[in-house]
């Protein structure tokens, strides 16, 4: 089950983080607000897939999370396992809910422009996060870039 739900994560990233990317730039430009509302609802539900595969990974099925919630003192010492247990989930986390706020505020706005300038504050942010927070195969808890 690990293994599947890893996989799921890891190939599911791509399409958020291109919904980030596409979104953001759409919010950038689209002056009728339509098209940001539909590429912006495939973002929010790609990233609470992400999330939902992320919080199984990380509460129940993988075996970093598991050894750091033995011993979380432990696991703030070991940068690998600080990485997993607080850093990368707690930057997601922030990200997904800046994809909803996005949403909320854009459906708040008074304006078209308004509309425009906070969706695309908060997905860009968002995407940005996402970005930051993944584990690219350069970086010291690096993952391959797809997984088979």
């Amino acid at each position: 089950m690990y293994s599947l739900v890893l996989v799921l994560h890891s190939w599911a990233r791509w399409a958020a983080l291109a919904l980030g990317i596409v979104t953001t730039l759409v919010a950038m430009t689209d002056r009728s607000g339509v098209r940001v509302d539909r590429v912006g609802l495939l973002f929010l539900v790609f990233a609470d897939i992400q999330l939902l595969l992320g919080l199984m990974l990380y509460l129940v099925l993988s075996p970093f999370t598991a050894t750091a919630l033995h011993d979380f003192g432990a696991a703030m010492r070991t940068p690998a396992l600080r990485f997993w247990a607080v850093e990368h989930a707690a930057t997601m986390m922030i990200a997904v809910i800046l994809v909803h706020v996005g949403r909320v505020l854009g459906r708040s706005a008074a304006t078209p422009a308004s509309k425009r300038r906070r969706q695309m504050v908060c997905f860009g942010l968002a995407t940005v996060l996402m970005i930051v927070a993944t584990p690219w195969p350069c970086m010291a808890n690096g993952r391959p870039l797809l997984r088979v």
